[in-house]
Protein backbone atom coordinates (compact mmCIF):
# COMPACT_ATOMS: atom_id res chain seq x y z
CA UNK A 1 0.00 0.00 0.00
CA UNK A 2 1.17 3.59 -1.06
CA UNK A 3 1.22 6.13 1.15
CA UNK A 4 -0.32 9.69 -0.04
CA UNK A 5 1.27 12.48 0.86
CA UNK A 6 -0.67 15.52 2.04
CA UNK A 7 -1.02 18.82 0.72
CA UNK A 8 -0.26 21.55 2.32
CA UNK A 9 -3.39 23.71 2.24
CA UNK A 10 -1.81 26.78 4.56
CA UNK A 11 -2.37 29.87 2.23
CA UNK A 12 0.36 32.21 2.35
CA UNK A 13 -0.72 35.65 3.14
CA UNK A 14 0.14 38.45 -0.09
CA UNK A 15 2.08 41.14 1.38
CA UNK A 16 1.73 44.75 -0.36
CA UNK A 17 4.99 46.93 0.33
CA UNK A 18 4.60 50.13 0.09
CA UNK A 19 7.25 53.33 -0.86
CA UNK A 20 7.77 55.07 2.19
CA UNK A 21 10.23 58.56 1.25
CA UNK A 22 12.31 59.81 3.82
CA UNK A 23 14.68 62.59 2.38
CA UNK A 24 15.80 61.11 -0.87
CA UNK A 25 15.74 57.74 0.44
CA UNK A 26 12.68 55.28 -0.46
CA UNK A 27 11.82 52.20 1.41
CA UNK A 28 9.42 49.57 0.56
CA UNK A 29 7.97 48.59 3.80
CA UNK A 30 4.39 47.54 5.26
CA UNK A 31 2.05 50.80 6.71
CA UNK A 32 -0.05 50.70 9.78
CA UNK A 33 -3.84 51.63 9.59
CA UNK A 34 -3.08 54.09 12.13
CA UNK A 35 -0.31 55.83 9.97
CA UNK A 36 -2.25 55.78 6.47
CA UNK A 37 -5.35 57.44 8.39
CA UNK A 38 -3.48 59.82 10.32
CA UNK A 39 -4.33 63.39 9.43
CA UNK A 40 -1.74 65.52 7.47
CA UNK A 41 0.38 68.25 8.61
CA UNK A 42 -0.97 71.71 7.76
CA UNK A 43 0.99 74.99 8.54
CA UNK A 44 -0.88 77.04 10.34
CA UNK A 45 -1.51 80.58 9.64
CA UNK A 46 0.23 83.39 11.77
CA UNK A 47 -2.38 85.37 12.41
CA UNK A 48 -5.23 83.15 13.81
CA UNK A 49 -4.61 82.99 17.04
CA UNK A 50 -5.70 79.27 17.99
CA UNK A 51 -6.38 77.67 21.42
CA UNK A 52 -4.15 74.50 21.56
CA UNK A 53 -6.19 73.04 25.21
CA UNK A 54 -10.10 73.53 25.91
CA UNK A 55 -10.56 76.08 28.64
CA UNK A 56 -12.84 79.03 29.60
CA UNK A 57 -11.74 82.77 28.61
CA UNK A 58 -11.17 84.70 32.25
CA UNK A 59 -9.72 88.04 30.43
CA UNK A 60 -9.79 89.68 27.30
CA UNK A 61 -6.95 92.27 27.21
CA UNK A 62 -7.70 93.55 23.28
CA UNK A 63 -10.29 94.45 21.37
CA UNK A 64 -10.91 94.65 17.42
CA UNK A 65 -8.67 97.53 15.82
CA UNK A 66 -6.02 97.68 18.40
CA UNK A 67 -2.29 97.93 17.66
CA UNK A 68 -0.30 94.80 19.16
CA UNK A 69 3.49 93.48 19.17
CA UNK A 70 4.65 90.68 19.15
CA UNK A 71 4.46 88.58 22.81
CA UNK A 72 1.99 91.02 23.95
CA UNK A 73 -0.55 89.47 26.46
CA UNK A 74 -3.91 89.23 24.55
CA UNK A 75 -5.97 87.11 26.56
CA UNK A 76 -6.10 84.66 29.77
CA UNK A 77 -7.21 81.34 29.50
CA UNK A 78 -8.15 78.90 32.49
CA UNK A 79 -7.52 75.43 32.04
CA UNK A 80 -6.85 72.10 33.76
CA UNK A 81 -6.96 75.01 37.22
CA UNK A 82 -3.75 77.19 35.61
CA UNK A 83 -4.26 80.44 33.82
CA UNK A 84 -2.67 80.47 30.62
CA UNK A 85 -1.51 83.94 28.97
CA UNK A 86 -2.29 83.92 25.18
CA UNK A 87 0.53 86.32 23.69
CA UNK A 88 0.13 88.09 20.55
CA UNK A 89 2.20 85.36 18.03
CA UNK A 90 3.72 88.72 16.09
CA UNK A 91 3.15 92.36 15.06
CA UNK A 92 -0.37 93.44 14.15
CA UNK A 93 -3.98 94.91 14.35
CA UNK A 94 -6.70 93.08 15.76
CA UNK A 95 -9.23 92.02 12.99
CA UNK A 96 -11.71 90.19 15.22
CA UNK A 97 -12.39 89.09 18.87
CA UNK A 98 -14.20 85.78 18.52
CA UNK A 99 -14.39 85.23 22.48
CA UNK A 100 -15.76 87.40 25.36
CA UNK A 101 -15.17 86.65 29.54
CA UNK A 102 -16.75 84.14 30.57
CA UNK A 103 -17.03 81.53 27.30
CA UNK A 104 -15.82 78.12 27.36
CA UNK A 105 -13.83 77.17 23.90
CA UNK A 106 -13.00 73.45 22.66
CA UNK A 107 -9.51 72.77 21.46
CA UNK A 108 -8.53 74.32 18.17
CA UNK A 109 -10.83 77.46 18.34
CA UNK A 110 -9.80 80.55 16.65
CA UNK A 111 -10.13 82.66 19.46
CA UNK A 112 -8.44 86.52 17.29
CA UNK A 113 -7.57 87.23 14.16
CA UNK A 114 -5.43 89.48 12.71
CA UNK A 115 -4.20 91.96 9.94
Amino acid sequence: MEKKEKKDKRKVPVVNYENFTIHTAIYKTLLTKKFKNRKAYEVTDPKLVISEIPGTVRQVFVKKGQKVEAGEIMLELEAMKMYNKILAPEKGVIKTVHVKMGDSIPKKFVMVEMK
